[in-house]
């Protein structure tokens, strides 16, 4: 088996478990199912590997590469821009190529032509049929949003909490995916990450936020305080905005905007196992053993896919997440806020300054 093989083996799987139904080019039935992959399928500048269609309509393709390809696999992005502007075969109906993926058997990078400044990403799989329908119907992405957020109505809020936010605001319409956020003990963290929240549901336009804690209590703390919460632009409480759900389970509701999590608990949700409430009550500091250091490994949830929350919210934590729980923050496409204690007198003082 050739390393372009192994490759197309590895693709076609990650396809199917995404909802994908893979086709050859010599049974192509695009109506098939809501979603069809197909391969080699023909262009007028040459064959481009996968070809996605949605409802019958191509709209994105995947560029496949041999694994060694995978530390070069960006410079595959313009052969997939070729394909994504040339005119496919046999399709009489008015189409764009929006979305574009370049895989190897271990990773995959993907990227929407309608970002403004669009660049690719690393997701952990490919998005399901639905996701793409549901990005072709939205008016604007994500990101595109996040470069329009209105300015903080700074009401009641401390200068710190100010800071914080305006550069949230200006990291994400940056294109900047991963944000860290330090105050002082006892500034109002949570209800920045409150206010932050707030904001991507709102004008972000995100769907589901996850809110992750490394204990139960931090998670019942961070409940009361969703629900305590009322913005400074609307009369109605948060959580008659937006669900809010504390987690206690491995059933994640779809309904809901915002989700609390342990980390121990999402994990145990991905790897579709249970989990005693009893190792939520340990600080995460703690609750790690010297053998329990190593990564823990995650794989493809068909119930909770990768694109399942839009932002991830990082309460508190001890820094060995991003070590030991690492692939549970990499695994979803999202944005991701670190909300961390700064102890420092000094900047202690600096928060106090309005």
């Amino acid at each position: 088996m050739t390393p372009e093989q192994k490759a197309r083996i590895s693709i076609d799987k990650k396809l199917e478990q995404s909802g994908w139904m893979v086709q050859d080019v010599k049974r192509l039935n695009p109506m098939a199912s809501l979603g069809v992959a197909v391969r080699e399928f023909p262009t007028d500048t040459g064959p481009v590997d996968y070809a996605l269609f949605v409802n019958g309509i191509p709209v994105g393709i995947i560029e496949a590469k041999k694994s060694d390809a995978g530390e070069n696999i960006t410079a595959v992005e313009e052969q997939s821009a070729r394909y994504a502007n040339s005119t496919f075969k046999w399709v009489k109906a008015e189409y764009s190529i929006r979305f574009a993926y370049e895989a190897t058997d271990k990773l995959i990078r993907f990227t929407d032509y309608k970002d403004i400044k669009f660049r690719s990403r690393t997701v952990f799989s490919f998005h399901r049929p639905e996701t793409l329908e549901a990005l072709l119907a939205s008016p604007d992405t994500i990101r595109n949003n996040m470069k329009h957020f209105p300015s903080l109505d700074e009401t009641g809020f401390r200068r710190c909490q100010i800071n914080a936010i305006r550069n949230l605001d200006n990291s994400f319409a940056n294109n900047r995916p991963k944000a860290l956020v330090q105050m002082a003990t006892g500034a109002g963290k949570t209800f920045t990450a409150i206010t932050a929240a707030y904001r991507l549901l709102k004008y972000g336009k995100m769907n589901r936020i996850l809110f992750l804690v490394d204990t139960k209590s931090l998670g019942e703390q961070a409940e009361r305080e969703f629900l305590a919460y009322t913005p400074n632009d609307d009369p109605r409480p948060f959580f008659q905005l937006y669900g809010v759900c504390r987690l206690k389970s491995s059933y994640i509701p779809s309904d809901v905007q915002i989700c609390i999590s342990t980390i121990q608990r999402m994990y145990s949700i991905l790897k579709g196992e249970d989990l005693d409430e009893s190792a939520e009550e340990t600080p995460f500091a703690e609750y790690v053993t010297a053998d329990s250091k190593a990564p823990k490994e995650v794989a493809y949830n068909e119930k909770y896919p990768p694109e399942f929350f839009d932002c991830i919210i990082v309460d508190e934590c001890h820094r060995s997440i991003y070590n030991v729980w690492s692939q549970v923050l990499s695994y979803f496409d999202s944005f991701i806020i670190r909300n961390h204690e700064k102890r420092r007198l000094s900047d202690e003082a600096d928060d106090r300054t309005s």
